[in-house]
């Protein structure tokens, strides 16, 4: 079957079942999924004739994990995204086993998209499980792409540098001067985490440069590094990537992979990246990972979108016939050495309504134009005279998604154990107040809530299962206080 063929039964398959999937109460109304079936990681995300593009990695013809393909999805503002026609498919020999985490880049008025093509092996007969490669597809209009004839352009990392050859993916592709980089997720022959960095004049002959980062089996930072990123925010250098496997440390890394970054110094001629802060995650909640960035050179900034899900967590929209979503674009900026998230400006253009509320009280308060399943809350807790709170989200008789926030121990705890079907858990941050007051700028999207503490010197995000009745949002002060809030639908 040729490429084209591929897509062309994959879209027929999709068109299908989207007709179940758009049924599903819990599909999301402004972040980006696809009509049907599986999807994870974010993909290609780039800024190419006149729009924003985003790719995932797709899997069509089920609401399960499957041979990847990328779809696609574009936007004009970050705010309205529309679905472009599938991307990619695996129909070669580098690439049958599936098209799997890559990047894209603007070249000569073309889109070049770099990938990693998978192949399994049978294990059984001793040896690697798998092949994985890097690819190059490039398209002239950014919805049909055509895959180079000499791909893989990096068929596997050098012998002899302390890298496993089997686990090599997820390649980030930037351009600095006149040369292009690119950096690939790997493990060491120890199984400590890695990435390594090669560099092109033309996006299809590549040199390797170095290892650019790695851990060592001693440190708690993983057994390898998926998804690796590089960008700049505010004049650093921030080395993103997925590690697999840390260990939970008390209350910190408890989902199974973690998400987050390095600020540091890139040394473009050496390949060498100089961490100069240790690695922080980037969300303390329930469901984030495989992040991709994209330096938006129109606006000066670096933008931020995840998959906002988690590896072996129960997905009860797959019974509707349609799996995974995306994060809402952030803004990364960098403040007091570390790297705060911002939900993107252009969000404001979501806002359908406003209403405002400022109450003193010590009381359980709700209102009954604060309410719904989609919308943004902006509430501000002034905690001079009080001891804390609880914010109660997505509200029915028998639900809640609960917010609690202790100024004795700045615990700032998300719990999930009635959040509808399929979930429970806790996850908590620490994080202080400012002039005695917290603020959160929450987003509701039907089944996510993603929580932005301290204009985002925190995050929580969380996928959430509620019925279509749990739409009350309720105050719980725990002494005198005075909540400031700003209620939009969406």
């Amino acid at each position: 079957m040729t490429h084209q063929e591929a897509l062309e039964k994959a879209e027929l398959f999709q068109k299908e079942a989207s007709k179940q999937a758009e049924k599903s109460y819990w599909k999301p109304k402004y972040h980006i999924t696809a009509p049907a079936n599986w999807i994870n990681d974010p993909n290609g995300f780039c800024y190419f004739d006149g729009e924003y593009h985003l790719f995932y990695q797709y899997h069509p013809y089920s609401a399960e994990w499957g041979p990847m393909h990328w779809g696609h999805a574009s936007s004009s503002d970050l705010v309205e995204w529309r679905t472009r026609p599938i991307a990619l498919a695996p129909t070669d020999e580098y690439d049958k086993g599936g098209c799997f985490s890559g990047s894209a880049i603007e070249k000569d008025g073309k889109l070049y998209a770099m990938y990693t093509g998978h192949v399994d092996l049978d294990k059984s007969l001793g040896g690697n499980d798998r092949i994985e490669s890097q690819c190059i597809a490039i398209s002239e209009d950014g919805d049909t792409f055509k895959k180079v004839e000499n791909n893989p352009v990096i068929k596997k990392v050098p012998e002899n540098i302390g890298i496993r050859t089997e686990h090599f993916r997820d390649p980030k592709v930037w351009k600095h001067g006149d040369l292009y980089y690119v950096v690939v997720g790997v493990q060491t022959l120890e199984e400590s985490g890695a990435v390594v960095v090669y560099k092109s004049k033309d996006l299809i002959n590549w040199e390797f440069l170095n290892i650019m980062a790695k851990s060592t089996v001693e440190e708690n930072l993983g057994f390898m590094w998926e998804c690796p990123n590089f960008g700049e925010a505010d004049g650093r250098d921030i080395l993103i990537v997925s590690p697999q496997g840390m260990k939970p440390e008390a209350e910190k890394y408890l989902n199974v992979h973690q998400s987050g970054f390095f600020l540091g110094k890139m040394n473009y001629e050496t390949g060498e990246f100089d961490c100069q802060t240790a690695f922080d995650i980037f969300d303390y909640g329930f469901d984030f990972y495989a992040p991709q960035i994209m330096q938006d050179e129109k606006n000066n900034r670096c933008i931020m979108i995840s998959w906002l899900d988690m590896w072996e967590s129960k997905m009860p929209e797959q019974k509707d016939g349609w799996c995974g979503m995306m994060s809402i674009p952030r803004i990364l900026k960098v403040k007091d050495n570390t790297v705060y998230s911002l939900p993107a400006p252009e969000l404001v253009k979501l806002r359908k309504s406003e209403v405002h509320h400022e109450v003193t009280t010590d009381k359980t308060v709700s209102f009954d134009d604060v309410a719904g399943d989609c919308y943004e809350l902006n509430a501000v807790f002034d905690l001079t005279e009080a001891n804390g709170f609880n914010l109660k989200l997505r509200v029915s008789e028998n639900e809640e998604t609960d917010i609690a926030y202790d100024k004795k121990t700045n615990i700032l705890l998300l719990d999930r154990d009635k959040s509808g079907s399929g979930i429970e858990g806790q996850r908590q941050v620490e994080v202080a107040p400012i002039d005695n007051k917290l603020s959160l700028r929450i987003f509701s999207d039907r089944s996510s809530v993603e929580i932005f503490v301290n204009d985002g010197q925190r995050v929580l995000s969380s996928r959430v299962y509620p019925t279509e009745e749990a739409t009350g949002i309720v105050f719980v002060p725990n002494g005198l206080m005075n909540i400031s809030i700003d209620f939009y639908k969406i």
